[in-house]
This record gives C-alpha cells, sequence and structure tokens, in this order.
C-alpha cells in the first residue's frame, strides 16, 4: 500500500515504486497516490530519444539517466528530474547500496521522491515536429505525437495481408491493399468466390468448380467441373455394356456405338430373349415336376404320422400306469432302507456285547482323542493369528504415523533449505498452466512461498499469488502480494513494518525485462502491524493488477514464463533497518 506524501510548491506527489498499476489489498484498495504513467508517454518510451523538439529542450527537461526527455517525471530532493522507469532501473541497479543523483552525486531516497505534475504538464505542452519530417511539416504537442501519427500520411504501416511483408506510408496502403499486393484476396473470375491472389491460378487449375473442363474420357464436350458425375452418366465415349448383356449379348463398346448395336441387332437380342425364355420354362417345368413330387411325399408321410400317433395313445397310457408302479415301489424300498438301518445298529450293539470287536472300539477311540487334539491346536493357532493381526494393525498404525512425521519432516527441511535472511526470495513457480487452469476452476484459490527473513531475527514474510487474478483484476491480471508473518523475534522488531517492498516477474530471455512494482507500507495498516501470535498471518498487501495475463504469457522483448515456469522475487529495502 503506497502512502502519499505532502510537499510544498502546489505539486501532486506520489512515493517512487508505483507504476500503471495501483497498490491494492487481496480484494480491496489500500492506496490512491500511486504514480501513473500516461498512455502517450509509455508510447513515446521506445523513440523518446530520436524526438525533435521546435524548440531547444531547456536542460532540466533531459534525464540525467538515459539523456533523453524526461518522461513522468520523478524528482529527488537535490532538485534534479528522471524519467520514471529509469529512477527505477537505478534503484534496481544499486541495490543492495542506496542509489545516488548522477549529477550531483546526491543519496536517492525513495521516501523523498516525488512525481513532478507540473513538470509533467510542461513537458507535455512542448512543441515537436512530426517523426516523419521532413517530409511531414507538422507540428503538435509532445502528448498529441502517438494521436498524430495514428492519422499522418507518411507513416510507415505494414500490410495487413497474410504473407506479404511489405511496408509502406499510409498513403500508399490502400491503393496497394486493393491494387498491388500479390497476396490480397479477389473474387474467381468462374465461381466468385474470394481467393488469394497467389493461389488463384491453383484454384482455377484444380478445384474451381464452374470452370469447364474437358470430359475424362476425351469426348469433344466441356463441361464444368461439378458436372462431371452427371456427364458420366450420358457421355457418347463412356466404354457400356449392351443392355441385353443379362441375355447372352457379349458386346462392349463407347456408348454411342452400342447405342446403335442394339438399334441394329434388335433381332438378334429378341433371338436372344426367346432363348433365355425358353430355357427359364424349361426350369420352371422341372421345378413344377420336383414341386408335385415333394407334396406326394408330405402327404406320404402325414398318413403316417396320423397312423403312428393311434398306435402310440395305448403306450402313452401304459408308461402312465407304469410311472405309478415304479413310485409305489420306491416308496417301498425307501420304508425297507429305513428298517434295514434299524437292523444295522441293533447288529453293532450286539457286537460290542460279544468282545471281538473291543479292538476296533479301542483304536477308534485314539483316533477321536487325536482329532480332537489337532483340533485344539488348531484353535490355538487362530487365536495367535488374530493376536497377530491386532499387532499388524497397532504397527500399520505407528507406521503411518511416522511416515506422516517425516513427510513434515521433509517439507520443514526444504522450507529451511530455501529461507533466506537477506530480505530476498527468489521464487520458482513451475506447471504455470495446470495451476492457472486449477486456480480458474477455484482450487486453490492462490499459491504461498515459502517463508523469508531481512535478517536471522528479523521479520519473517512470505508472498502469495494469484495466476488468475484477485479482485479487480480476477480473469484479467496477475495478482502479486507479500504478507508478514509471526515471527520469533517479533518481541525485538521496530513496528509498524516501514521498510520499502519490491514486487517483480522475472525476465528469462536473458534481455533482463523484468516488470517491477514497489510500495511503501501505510504505518497506520493493520497489515503492518505486529502480527498476533494465534495467528497465522496478517492480511496480504500487494498489486491485484500487476501484470496483465495476455502480456505475461506473450510479452515483447520478454519471457516471464518459459518452460512452463515463472519466477517471482520479492526484495526488501533493508535501508536505516539495523539487524539485532
Amino acid at each position: 500500500m503506497a502512502t502519499p506524501d505532502s510537499k510544498p510548491g502546489g505539486r501532486q506527489e506520489s512515493s517512487l515504486p508505483s507504476d500503471d498499476f495501483t497498490t491494492r489489498s487481496e480484494g480491496s484498495r489500500q492506496g490512491s497516490g500511486e504514480s501513473r504513467m500516461s498512455s502517450w508517454e509509455s508510447d513515446l518510451a521506445s523513440i523518446q530519444h530520436s524526438l525533435k523538439f521546435v524548440l531547444a529542450l531547456r536542460e532540466e527537461f533531459v534525464c540525467p539517466v538515459c539523456k533523453g526527455v524526461v518522461l513522468n517525471p520523478q524528482q529527488n530532493s537535490c532538485g534534479h528530474i528522471y524519467c520514471f522507469l529509469c529512477l527505477q532501473g537505478l534503484m534496481e541497479s544499486s541495490s543492495p547500496s542506496s542509489p545516488v543523483c548522477p549529477v550531483d552525486g546526491t543519496v536517492i531516497t525513495p521516501a523523498e521522491v516525488f512525481q513532478d505534475n507540473c513538470c509533467k504538464r510542461e513537458i507535455s505542452s512542448l512543441e515537436v515536429y512530426c517523426t516523419n519530417s521532413p517530409a511531414c511539416t507538422s507540428v503538435v504537442s509532445l502528448r498529441h505525437l502517438q494521436e498524430h501519427l495514428t492519422s499522418c500520411q507518411y507513416e510507415q504501416l505494414q500490410c495487413c495481408n497474410p504473407g506479404c511483408r511489405a511496408a509502406l506510408q499510409r498513403r500508399y496502403l490502400q491503393e496497394h491493399l486493393t491494387d498491388a499486393c500479390p497476396h490480397r484476396t479477389v473474387p474467381c473470375p468462374h465461381c466468385q468466390q474470394p481467393q488469394r491472389l497467389s493461389l488463384i491460378q491453383d484454384h482455377v487449375q484444380s478445384s474451381c468448380p464452374e470452370v469447364e473442363v474437358d470430359c475424362p474420357t476425351s469426348c469433344s464436350l466441356k463441361v464444368p467441373r461439378y458436372k462431371l458425375t452427371e456427364h458420366r452418366e450420358s457421355c457418347p465415349e463412356l466404354q457400356v455394356d449392351c443392355s441385353y448383356k443379362r441375355f447372352g449379348c457379349s458386346v462392349q463398346d463407347k456408348r454411342g456405338r452400342v447405342k446403335l448395336h442394339e438399334d441394329a441387332a434388335v433381332n438378334h437380342h429378341m433371338l436372344l430373349v426367346l432363348r433365355s425364355n425358353s430355357h427359364l420354362e424349361q426350369q420352371v417345368e422341372v421345378l413344377q415336376e420336383e414341386a408335385l413330387l415333394m407334396q406326394q411325399e408330405v402327404e406320404t408321410d402325414s398318413l403316417l404320422l396320423v397312423g403312428l400317433q393311434k398306435k402310440i395313445r395305448p403306450l402313452l397310457q401304459q408308461n402312465n400306469s407304469r410311472e405309478q408302479i415304479v413310485s409305489a415301489a420306491q416308496r417301498k424300498l425307501s420304508r425297507q432302507e429305513d428298517v434295514l438301518s434299524t437292523v444295522q445298529l441293533d447288529v453293532q450293539q450286539v457286537s460290542l456285547g460279544l468282545g471281538p470287536g473291543l479292538g476296533e472300539l479301542e483304536e477308534l477311540r485314539k483316533s477321536l482323542d487325536a482329532v480332537i487334539q489337532e483340533v485344539s491346536a488348531a484353535e490355538v493357532l487362530r487365536e495367535h493369528l488374530g493376536t497377530l493381526e491386532e499387532n499388524l494393525k497397532h504397527h500399520s498404525g505407528l507406521l503411518d504415523l511416522h511416515t506422516a512425521q517425516l513427510s513434515r519432516n521433509k517439507q520443514h527441511l526444504q522450507e529451511l533449505e530455501a529461507t533466506s535472511y537477506d530480505g530476498k526470495l527468489i521464487w520458482k513457480i513451475e506447471d504455470f498452466r495446470r495451476r492457472r487452469e486449477a486456480e480458474v476452476r477455484g482450487q486453490p484459490p492462490c499459491l504461498t512461498s515459502v517463508p523469508f527473513h531481512t535478517g536471522t531475527c528479523g521479520y519473517k514474510m512470505a508472498s502469495k499469488v494469484y495466476l488468475n487474478g484477485d479482485g479487480d483484476g480476477r480473469g484479467s491480471h496477475l495478482s502479486l502480494y507479500v504478507v508478514l508473518m509471526p515471527g520469533d523475534f517479533d518481541a525485538l522488531l521496530p513496528w509498524p513494518f516501514r521498510q520499502t517492498v519490491s514486487l517483480s516477474v522475472l525476465d528469462q530471455s536473458g534481455a533482463a525485462n523484468h516488470r517491477s512494482l514497489s510500495f511503501r507500507p501505510d504505518p497506520m495498516s493493520k497489515s503492518f502491524q505486529r502480527p498476533a501470535a494465534e495467528s497465522t498471518s496478517n492480511v496480504a498487501v500487494g498489486f491485484s493488477s500487476f501484470l496483465p495475463l495476455n502480456k505475461l504469457e506473450t510479452p515483447q522483448n520478454a519471457a516471464y514464463v518459459k518452460d512452463d515456469t515463472l519466477f517471482v522475487k520479492v526484495k526488501v529495502d533493508m535501508t536505516g533497518l539495523d539487524p539485532l
């Protein structure tokens, strides 16, 4: 959250480390005095050193860092004015030592830097020549230069036809697009469908449906390409069979000659038809005779079936009677088996009383005792197995507890390895697209980095990022925050937290075009008071609209997401912070 200062002289000022985005807490606005770069200033950043002013540029309007006209002027306590982006780069390159003014060596303190809106108004009113001079003689104010270039007839523009790399002045572009560009779109002269000029020849020769082409069977007619199939049905040069082929005519020739053949060979064809009909009549007579014989056989079989039905009825009646007799016999046999079982039991009892069977009885008793012992041993083994199962469950529970503890220790060790104590954090976020898609679906809502510290006994902090945006930036921007967390040495540290914090998304292309925004804490905000010991952390503070998602994934002259990985940097200004 940025805190505005008040300076004499009627100028509206704000803290330095803010770009064209406002500082916000998670989901809510935290400040209103941020520096903003106007759209015309950002558009002129790439050509500020090639501008030609009508009057000589005053020395105070020249940035001492880049030597160009000052854009979004920021004034230091020494009175010198710098471009916002130049001063921000100077602050970054001077870390960890404090930057100094390149003119008089005065130390630049972020708290004493403010946006000079009065100077900004004067610079925006300076008159400049069009960048296309001397061809264009227009003279406009600096703030209106970009607006003029959008209609300047001498501005170089790229041809918008796909495949064309021509660059022309705006006054010649329309004629080029409509008359001269070899990649322009023109209607086909046959089917009137729009086609690229460079491809229209191939279109006409290979696929245009309205172009008349030669018949593939070499007849003298030309037919539209889309009617070739229809023409085939009547082409006189097509090889066809005589229509009397099924009656035995073997003539095959071009359709016109076959037609003449059919007209000339009527008698021959009639003889073939009569011969075929005679053959069919003979086949019909044979089939009729075979059908008559089969009908006679069916009638004979019917008579035999009736006779067999008459003979089988008495046999079925006899079978039913015999089944009843067999059922009665089975019941009687069952009763006799019961009587036999009773007699056998009686015989066994008599045998026991006689004596010769005593030895066999003793052997049976021993066998029974052995079986009882085996059953007892099996019961003991079953109980022991139950005990072993309970021990296994107990040890499995202990193993799960040790596994969970080991996982927590491993995570704690990883945090200790990644924790820094110099007020800086480099956070590597892998699987960027999968994590962002999961955040779009609502799970998880945000990512939190490992904690880092401003010293061995310093403040404990962490960073939070919403890959799909938070608050005003949801769905359109990357949101980036920092959060104060309860630390072991909070009782010894000065509160509220007052150090300037810079947040950056790092460029992985090697060009060092990092995207950085900074803020100075508001001492009145609860987010910068000492965190309560029982809480997880304070409310996170940062930028809900840190960087548009389209510029994050497809930036110019930078690579913020590479190999599906994003790097976030957090740096705390250690100026004035005495280590314990």
